[in-house]
């Protein structure tokens, strides 16, 4: 009996033993990894992180330039404006009226003999020296002046018979006519440049940098291009000076004196001519505008371009030999500052030209007195399909007031014209020839944009 319980003693000892034993040999077995769902979670984690780079980079260039303008704020620039142009005083202007003239003193009468006059005379000569000095003197204007002048290239890749790509470049002379903190402006007949793929301006001192077409006009061909500032070297900001725009192409004192044309009057560039201006009679019509065209003695390239200018350095006139009748094709010509003063400003503060689409001129003195036509701007042709058309305005109308300011001449109609923006609604007062006489009426024209 004893032996039994033993015996099942030892079994049972060894039994607990042995499930001690199993129990420490016994091995945790790690949890199958599904790939396909951590796959699922790399790429939902990845994406997530592609969406939050994506709205913080668009928040920041969305908010960048709003918190800079809040800390930095940026100065708008002045608008450019050019200062009324210098009239020529005629010598009949300096006479003074009655009210001005004071008692003048006795005469003081001089007799001189023949043979005294021909001794003065004799007195007075000019030598090869005094020729010299005096075109001297002129080149020094020149000069001066050229510091106003660039050349302007514009270049346009193409492709030749053998597919082989080359670089095609066309080139004009411009001027500087507006220097602000930001940009310098440059004026120039777009013809060469308008298809350009790349423009560049080299000033003065040889410096090129590259432009850009900042407004241009379809009635005169000119562009308004900018150079930024600060793409400049400092001697090359400093060295360039906006030309000199205040002289008058319009008055009659100007005709028969010297003039001198500075660019590429022959063609090439920093060319420079002498001459006589002949006339400034001539207009070139265009819509809701005309242009005095200057015209000199001065034989030069029918594809001419730069300024004329006066002896004081002045300009007078945009060189464009385009408009040349056929027996005067070679010589310069230029359109008058005067007309062009206003239509430079409007483009450079990148203002549109409003349009209402009309033809005119002055009412000459004449008609008023004879034919009892009233002062205004005449209406000789209107344009198709123009907002003035379409307002009911018919040749023969007088415009004599806009939005309540007097209208004397044409010039005046193209001033108030160049104040005025596309899409205005302006009201216009014109005066039509009735069976008897003129009546008046008035009507309401939403301007367009000549584009």
């Amino acid at each position: 009996m004893d032996d039994m319980k033993k015996s099942n003693g030892e079994v049972h000892g060894n039994e607990v033993q042995k499930a001690d034993s199993d129990f420490i040999t016994e091995r945790i077995k790690q949890r199958p990894v599904n790939k396909v769902k951590l796959l699922r979670k790399t790429l939902i984690t990845a994406a997530m992180a592609v969406i939050f780079s994506l709205v913080a980079c668009l928040t920041f260039l969305i908010l960048e330039p709003m918190i800079n303008n809040w800390l930095y704020p940026k100065e708008e620039p002045a608008p450019i404006e050019f200062p009324e142009e210098t009239e020529e005083m005629l010598p009949e202007d300096m006479i003074a009226d009655d009210s001005e003239m004071e008692e003048p003193a006795p005469p003081v009468e001089i007799k001189l003999e023949d043979e005294q006059i021909a001794q003065l005379l004799e007195n007075i000569t000019l030598d090869i020296e005094d020729y010299s000095s005096m075109y001297g003197l002129m080149a020094e204007v020149a000069g001066n002046a050229g510091k106003s002048l660039v050349t302007v290239t514009g270049s346009v890749s193409d492709i030749n018979w053998f597919n082989d790509t080359y670089e095609k470049e066309n080139q004009t002379a411009g001027v500087i006519v507006a220097k602000t903190e930001q940009e310098i402006l440059v004026l120039v007949n777009y013809e060469k440049i308008i298809n350009a793929e790349s423009i560049v301006v080299t000033f003065c001192e040889g410096s090129q940098i590259e432009a850009q077409m900042k407004k241009k006009d379809v009635n005169t061909k000119l562009a308004i291009l900018s150079v930024e500032l600060g793409s400049m070297k400092g001697e090359t900001a400093e060295m360039a000076e906006a030309a000199d725009l205040t002289a008058s192409s319009s008055s009659r004192s100007i005709i028969g004196n010297p003039v001198i044309a500075i660019g590429s009057p022959l063609g090439n560039g920093d060319s420079v001519c002498y001459g006589i201006l002949t006339s400034n009679n001539s207009l070139l019509d265009t819509v809701d505008s005309y242009y005095k065209i200057l015209t000199t003695d001065i034989y030069g390239s029918q594809f001419a371009s730069g300024v004329l200018i006066n002896v004081r350095g002045q300009v007078l006139g945009i060189i464009d030999n385009s408009h040349n009748s056929e027996d005067m094709k070679n010589l310069v010509s230029a359109l008058g500052i005067t007309e062009l003063r206003r239509v430079i400003e409007r483009m450079s503060n990148e203002r549109d030209q409003a349009y209402l689409g009309i033809h005119g001129m002055d009412v000459t003195p004449e008609a008023n007195d004879s034919l009892g036509v009233p002062f205004g701007a005449y209406i000789i042709e209107i344009e198709m399909d123009s907002p003035a058309m379409a307002a009911g305005i018919q040749s023969g109308d007088v415009i004599v007031e806009i939005n309540g300011k007097q209208i004397a001449t044409y010039r005046d109609f193209m001033k108030v014209m160049t104040e005025l923006e596309p899409e205005d609604l302006v009201s216009i007062l014109l005066m039509r020839q009735g069976q008897e006489e003129y009546v008046q009426m008035e009507v309401e024209v939403t301007l367009g944009m000549l584009e």
